[in-house]
């Protein structure tokens, strides 16, 4: 059953306690409404995408108190700062280079080296969060592919028993997702339009460099920006399917290991048990400890092991694929368009 809850004292404090368990949580914010989870955590960040039923890992957007709180997250730019005083709380989402203390986990930013930030608006969004006292990662509250959310009632129509509670916060007063602005290169590039006219930011900053929309419905997810696939993979070659490690490579598992593996010298197993929620919120962790492990000990690849093609498994599958692919030559344009959630 999922609870429905007063954004009232009461109803803020269990939907905390929820979020601060792993559950999952809707909740309104002045945009739609967003599916809330700890974004430290990387189990609570691999049940939305298992709620969702979303296909690929995309980066999510870190909900945050005030700007100080996501700064702390962040790697600010006096840019970024600016935005924030005019924008903060509202309708503005930032994807600045990810802090080296960042308290949110590599599921929630897809691997990422850069993270999406915002601090909304809305009394109960405030309220939770103050509560909570941690970033909270939250894709727009809907099913993948559905359309946005912007009343409890329309997150309990496509969510009802798969998520944990829902705090009614009442109607979303813009409706529409935040803009997507990038500042983590040379110059700003709007990846989403939203709550916030780019014209109104242009005003503030100068030119923004706008992507061009692509072919995917925009009820799924406006595209950010274009990354190269090679820009998911570790260093270290990764051969996909793999029944076991080859010479000189590092063995990335997926369930009981047969006894002719127990040995193989670097492992890391994505869920010993087989449990898809466990393998998608040690994925990417998994694939930096053995580059980096694999690397000093002078390994030259890893071996994924299958993951089966379904729930989740679809999604590890995904990114497994994205980091065993060819790396581009030099000076290539990007090919593939990476999505920001939420």
């Amino acid at each position: 059953m999922t609870e429905r809850l007063r954004a009232d004292p009461a109803g803020i404090a269990r939907a905390a306690r929820l979020l601060d368990a792993g559950r999952l949580v809707a909740f309104g914010t002045e945009t739609v409404y967003g599916l809330g989870a700890d974004a430290g955590n990387a189990m609570a960040v691999a049940a939305v995408f298992e709620a969702k039923r979303r296909p690929h890992f995309n980066p999510l957007i870190a909900h945050c108190l005030d700007a100080d709180a996501a700064f702390r997250e962040v790697c600010a730019t006096d840019l970024a700062r600016r935005l924030a005083d005019a924008f903060w709380p509202g309708p503005l989402t930032l994807v600045l280079p990810r802090a080296p203390g960042s308290t949110v986990c590599a599921l929630a930013a897809a691997g990422l080296a850069t993270l999406a930030v915002r601090v909304p608006d809305g009394a109960g969004a405030g309220a939770l969060l103050r509560a909570f006292g941690r970033p909270i990662a939250a894709p727009s509250a809907n099913p993948s592919g559905g359309v946005s959310p912007s009343t409890a009632d329309h997150v309990m129509d496509g969510l009802a028993g798969r998520i944990d509670a829902v705090l009614e916060c009442g109607p979303c007063a813009v409706g529409l997702e935040s803009t997507v602005l990038d500042l983590s290169g040379a110059m700003p590039v709007l990846l989403r339009p939203g709550g916030v006219p780019v014209e109104a930011i242009e005003r503030l900053i100068g030119p923004v460099l706008r992507v061009a929309p692509s072919s995917t419905p925009m009820q799924d997810a406006p595209v950010a920006p274009g990354m190269l696939a090679s820009h998911y993979a570790p260093s270290l070659p990764v051969r996909l399917d793999a029944p076991g490690p080859g010479r000189g490579e590092a063995l990335l598992a997926f369930g009981p290991l047969p006894d002719a593996l127990r040995e193989t010298g670097l492992v890391w197993n994505l869920s010993p048990r087989g449990d898809l929620r466990e393998a998608a919120a040690r994925l990417f962790s998994g694939l930096r400890h053995l580059d980096d492990e694999g690397r000093a000990q002078g390994l030259t690849g890893i071996a994924a092991m299958p993951v089966p093609a379904e729930g989740l498994g679809l999604a590890i599958r995904d990114r497994l694929q994205r980091a065993a692919a060819p790396r581009p030559m030099a000076g290539r344009p990007a090919a593939l368009l990476q999505r920001v959630v939420g």
